[in-house]
């Protein structure tokens, strides 16, 4: 293929990208976003295999298949509530691709380049393998916290600022070395060994509740990686598909640093709460008994109500109870209920988890709100039912000053008249804090698993309705 064809081909592929994330904006449109992307993808690919380029496909074809087929296996496999982790270990690989694409070049230095046009390369380089580096080890301590595998309170290190200022220093020293030494290749390695261990750090300090967050950042230090290598390796396409990904994830980690109410700096330098500073007051220990309820009695309140909000949290993904809560919604809404869903910025592990889950049940998009939208509804609402959520609903972030998420906006569902939440224990969420929402006068715990409470839940309203029809049936006989 042409040079010329190539690069139409890479034009149009921008194109699609970019109306893939035009896309992306709507749950409406969401779907015919992802195939904008998928087809742009295709073209480039293709054109990337047919330029000039490409000299061995034996090599190429060795690459590309068993990634593929390691690929569709795990795609295949993987669970909802895991694709935050899924997400946060094919950052890492974009990370790692950047630096061995760095090494590469380095070791294989293009002769054309002379004088300043040199200079830039080898600029582009070091800074290639320093966000790769970053993004790779970065990226992994995410997988390892989401997964389970490392605690999410964060690692607070004495000194740690310092610290994270000395690695710097310390890369930028050996960025002016490897500019002027005639074997750069020992100061690119120990700047690699440096950024890997800044990039541990980044994120080990940064607590479960920024999680979110975290991959939403990191899926911006990938995009710049993926960018840098297109620099590398004078691939426009490359540049231009990373410049959309780092920039985008960076506006999105502003948008929910902002709805947290948290400073997008202090999150990435070392997340919040032990770290924020020292409270001149211990935090508030909540007080009272939490009064547990049956499926019945939750089941009668659903079914007296006239307005219900649902706020969905990670515990009904980890229960993969959607499905009947949708089937609930439907129900409710077929008698006449206003029911609705209410999502807060970070519900769940990573940005949009609850409203793909809820598209997945089919639930309608239109009556599915962001917090904004629906915060101000609580008071007007006779029963909301909080499944699996616990930190985005803690009155302490309004309530205590002195909490770890103090001043983080939440779902303020204690205001409406009942509050049903529904967990497995009255154990603190993923950030570690406790709920005082438990115990409050208007709220009711029904304890157990959230997939097989709905479904009891769900079958008693079906009992109910279904008695209801056989009533009325009887009445016009």
């Amino acid at each position: 293929m042409s040079n010329n064809l190539v690069t139409v081909a890479y034009i149009a592929a921008s194109a699609l990208f970019i109306l893939s994330l035009g896309g992306l904006s709507n749950q409406e449109s969401a779907r015919r976003g992802n195939l904008y992307g998928i087809a742009g993808m295709a073209i480039a690919f293709v054109a990337t295999a047919l330029s000039s380029q490409v000299t061995s496909y034996t090599t190429l074809i060795g690459a590309i298949v068993p990634g593929a087929i390691i690929g569709s296996v795990l795609a295949a496999r993987v669970a909802m509530t895991s694709m935050p982790e899924l997400v946060a270990i094919l950052h890492s690989f974009v990370g790692l691709a950047a630096v061995l694409v760095g090494v590469a070049n380095y070791l294989q230095p293009e002769s054309s380049l002379i004088g300043v046009e040199a200079t830039i390369h080898q600029i582009e380089i070091y800074l290639g393998v320093f966000i790769g580096a970053v993004t790779f080890t970065g990226s992994i301590i995410a997988f390892g916290k989401l997964r389970g595998l490392i605690g999410s309170k964060p690692l607070l290190l004495p000194a740690r600022h310092l610290l994270n200022i000395a690695m710097l220093v310390g890369c930028i020293v050996l960025g002016v070395q490897f500019m002027t030494v005639a074997n750069g290749l020992q100061p690119l390695l120990i700047m690699t060994l440096i950024a890997c261990v800044l990039g541990i750090h980044l994120v080990m300090a940064i607590g479960g509740a920024d999680m979110p967050v975290v991959i939403s950042m990191l899926n911006s230090y990938s995009g710049w990686a993926a960018a840098a290598a297109g620099f590398m390796l004078s691939n426009d396409l490359l540049i231009i598909t990373g410049a959309l990904v780092g920039s985008s994830g960076a506006i999105l980690s502003y948008i929910m640093c902002k709805a947290m109410n948290r400073s997008f700096i202090s999150v990435i330098l070392g997340g919040f709460g032990e770290g924020t500073g020292t409270p001149t007051q211990a935090s508030q220990t909540p007080q009272g008994e939490a009064t547990a309820t049956t499926v019945e009695e939750t089941a009668e309140l659903l079914n007296n109500a006239k307005s219900v909000i649902i706020v969905p949290g990670y515990g009904m993904a980890v229960a993969q109870a959607q499905h009947a809560v949708s089937d609930i919604t439907n129900i409710l809404r077929k008698r006449g209920t206003k029911v609705r869903f209410g999502i807060h910025p970070v519900a769940g592990r990573m940005p949009g988890h609850m409203n793909v889950l809820l598209a997945e049940a089919k639930v309608p998009y239109d009556i599915v709100l962001e917090m904004d939208e629906i915060n101000e509804d609580f008071p007007d609402t006779d029963v909301v039912l909080v499944i699996g959520a616990n930190d985005t609903v803690n009155p302490s972030a309004m309530e205590d000053p002195n909490s770890p998420i103090a001043g983080m906006p939440v779902m303020e569902v204690w205001k409406s008249e009942t509050v049903i939440v529904m967990k497995r224990s009255l154990a603190s969420g993923y950030a570690g804090v406790d709920n005082p929402l438990f115990y409050k006068e208007n709220s009711l715990m029904l304890f157990g698993d959230a997939k097989q409470n709905v479904s009891a839940i769900l079958s008693k309203l079906s009992e109910s309705n279904n008695q209801e029809k056989v009533t009325k049936e009887l009445v016009v006989v």
